[in-house]
């Protein structure tokens, strides 16, 4: 437990500590958008898998994709809006 203590270091191996781990959750939360967005808008657009998509096929999955990421980031803002205003009360 000794070796996760963040006693020792400096003000400034903390800070980068943080960046670090704040960091590795973006990527994280990247990934998970990815494969979420994948998975919903596969089922939906992709009606027999094969070796190559059709039109209707590219742009379901390209609007598909759109409006995930619309979705996604409204829901991104107001949660960080929201954070935001309950840490200035």
């Amino acid at each position: 437990m000794d070796s996760l203590s963040t006693g020792s270091l400096s003000g400034a191996q903390k800070e980068e500590l943080i960046d670090q781990v704040k960091q590795q959750i973006a990527i994280a939360n990247a990934q998970e958008l990815l494969a979420k967005m994948s998975e919903k808008c596969f089922k939906k657009c992709i009606n027999k898998p094969g070796t190559a998509l059709d039109n209707s096929e590219q742009k379901c999955i390209a609007m598909c994709m759109d409006r995930y990421m619309d979705a996604w980031n409204l829901v991104s803002r107001t949660y960080r809006s929201r954070i935001q205003r309950e840490r200035n009360m």
